[in-house]
């Protein structure tokens, strides 16, 4: 084929970062000249040493060094101050303002040095705990860079062009070689390979595909060629789903998170406030000089300042966020993942989710002698008739029974009588038990065990009269009963809702050990169902795959959508599971629990830092040099407890 290339300059990199209004995180990207300004004032407060002791040479040095250092301390902490003050309408500080004020009040009682010192150390670290925050952001964002541009379109007259993936159409067809990137989603026509799914499901083994299968964009084609027709349009594929899922992460917080910011500026007010009473009060309280009583002052405004606080809980959360992403599992928000720990009902849909979603063949029985040319031709003829049903359970016949010798039939379908056919002078029904007259006891006996045991049957006659039957059953999923095993070590509530009859429902129900199974329940009742158990157990979650589980997912506290299930539930859900694979939703909240811990460990050592700094201060046994190593060092620990939850989740 002759192949002809397109150049596109625009090439689909226009990917929507914005992540809403919420400005409270201050997500700023400095870029790198106040990291220059930072080396410039790190070698200057060096030189400064060099200098004579308390020279105005070295003074100079120490101010500049703190101006260029703290460039982005003192800029953030003004200008950031002023316009979150104007947006919200009332005084609202940040903890950078605290750290200018302690620095610029130890340059006035003359510590020029350890003024220095803390903004230098407190700017080290403020570019640290970005770069922390950042891996675990840049552990998701990769997933954008992976994005296709490109497609081999395939023309009119057989030649190949190479096209931005903006101008694909559903319904082109397109070529896909060896080692390529799929360009977007689509279904084989022609060929046989093998695919890194890893961007869409986290499975890092290929999935092998042929003819009629699926292919997703941005995924990567094994060493198989293959054809493909277009199915979606490049906004709608699967692929930018996950982006858009990933964006949604990074903006929404925890409701930790989202809490701690909420009360810095509070914290901070207070701060301001406490201050210069204490100050005030040195001289009287503790008979410090007014000159020791600023200094202790200066020391407690460091000692005080929330910065490991703040920092508790957003590297932790995106963090898991990331664990989570690579593993495919896709949360919307850290605020969702938190309030995964604390469910206390889990609602299931049961066709996809709790099962497999479709029917096969678990049990049979011919009226012949077992192994007999009469129960291999018996086969033959249901082989041959079921091939003209189109319908699911005709599905499942067929996978179960393999014909020995292919039969042309001529097939009826009729209403309220089945399959019909002729074949050697007799004629052969497949249908319901209900449709059919003359039916053996021990047909009959089988029948009604395999109808208590929630599967569905049906009868094969030969003129009229039952000599066999085949019962059927959506099995659960392999994993179903593992999972549900671990919610109720986790005194977790297990409910599955289902359309179907309360006995299908039942037999599914025991087979998993779920705790209570709802049936012959209607689309639009699976959220109310839903409310009641959050009047009766508290927080719930909902798994869900389909059109008519959106409802409920949205009601639920957490809505969880299969992977493998319909754009609707998919967009409506708080999270998704990228392969249908239950015990991802284990995973994840095993790791929702352990975020929730990690949160409460840098809370609990930020604030006892805080304590024992400022009671140290009381007692005279802390200088501003010990108190800015002490902070930032707590700060730095706070972070990479955080960073931790990068690493897998024991399961």
């Amino acid at each position: 084929m002759e192949t002809a290339k397109e150049h596109d300059h625009n090439h689909n990199h226009d990917h929507d970062h914005d992540h809403g209004d919420d400005h409270s995180g201050h997500d700023h990207s400095h870029g790198k000249f106040p990291i220059v300004l930072f080396f410039t004032g790190l070698i200057l407060f060096g030189m400064a040493f060099f200098t004579g002791e308390g020279s105005l040479v070295q003074n100079t040095l120490f101010i500049s060094a703190m101006l260029l250092s703290g460039y982005h301390i003192i800029f953030e902490g003004i200008s950031d101050t002023i316009t979150d003050t104007k947006r919200l309408r009332k005084f609202t500080p940040n903890v950078h303002i605290l750290m200018t004020l302690a620095a610029v009040g130890a340059m006035i009682i003359g510590n020029f040095e350890e003024g220095a010192l803390l903004i230098v150390i407190f700017a080290g670290a403020h570019f640290l705990e970005e770069y922390a925050e950042g891996r675990s952001k840049r552990e998701i964002t990769n997933l954008l860079n992976m994005n296709p541009t490109e497609a081999r379109l395939i023309q009119a007259d057989g030649s190949v062009q190479t096209v931005p993936v903006s101008r694909l159409h559903i319904g082109d067809k397109l070529q896909v070689l060896n080692g390529d990137q799929i360009a977007t989603d689509g279904v084989i026509l022609s060929g046989a390979t093998s695919i890194d799914e890893s961007s869409i499901n986290g499975e890092s083994i290929p999935r092998e595909k042929t003819i009629g299968d699926e292919v997703f964009g941005s995924t990567i084609n094994g060493n198989g060629s293959f054809t493909m027709e277009v199915t979606k349009e490049a906004s709608d594929t699967v692929f930018v789903k996950v982006m858009q899922l990933v964006n949604q992460s990074q903006s929404n917080l925890s409701k930790t998170a989202t809490k701690i910011q909420k009360i810095e500026p509070i914290y901070v007010i207070a701060v301001m406030i406490i201050v210069p009473i204490f100050i005030a009060l040195g001289p009287t309280i503790f008979n410090w000089s007014w000159n020791e009583s600023f200094y202790r002052g200066m020391v407690f405004l460091i000692s005080a300042s929330p910065c490991a606080l703040a920092a508790s809980a957003v590297s932790a959360t995106l963090s898991s966020i990331s664990n989570l992403a690579k593993r495919g599992v896709l949360f919307k928000g850290g605020s969702y993942l938190a309030n995964l720990a604390e469910i206390k009902s889990v609602a299931f849909d049961k066709t996809g989710t709790l099962t497999k979603g479709k029917p096969v063949v678990t049990d049979f029985h011919f009226e012949t002698v077992e192994g007999s040319n009469l129960e291999e031709q018996l086969i033959n003829i249901v082989v041959a008739m079921e091939k003209s049903a189109n319908h699911p359970l005709a599905d499942a016949i067929l996978q179960k029974f393999q014909a020995t010798k292919e039969i042309d039939l001529d097939v009826a379908n009729e209403i309220g009588k089945g399959l019909l056919s002729h074949y050697q002078g007799n004629t052969y029904q497949i249908g319901k038990p209900e449709i059919f007259n003359q039916v053996p006891l021990k047909i009959e006996d089988y029948n009604d065990r395999y109808s208590r045991a929630g599967k569905t049957v049906v009868y094969v006659a030969k003129d009229g009269y039952v000599i066999g039957l085949i019962a059927m059953m959506d099995v659960p999923n392999e994993n179903a009963r593992k999972v549900v095993s671990y919610l109720k070590s986790q005194n977790i509530h297990t409910t599955m809702i289902t359309g179907d009859a309360e006995l299908t429902g039942q037999a599914v129900g025991r087979q998993i050990g779920i705790d209570e199974v709802i049936g012959n329940v209607l689309p639009e009742n699976k959220a109310a169902i839903v409310d009641d158990q959050q009047a009766r157990f508290g927080t719930v979650s909902m798994l869900g795959d389909g059109v008519n589980d959106a409802p409920a997912l949205v009601k639920a506290d957490i809505g969880v959508a299969m992977g493998d299930g319909t754009d609707i539930a998919i967009d409506v859900a708080d999270a998704v599971l990228m392969q249908n694979d239950l015990t991802k939703f284990s995973y994840a909240h095993k790791t929702a629990k352990r975020l929730d811990r990690v949160v409460w460990q840098n809370i609990g050592f930020s604030m006892l830092i805080v304590l024992m700094l400022v009671t140290l201060n009381i007692l005279g046994k802390m200088d501003i040099t010990l108190g800015i190593i002490a902070h930032e060092g707590s700060t730095l620990i706070v972070i990479f407890n955080g960073l931790r939850l990068l690493l897998p989740t024991k399961m």
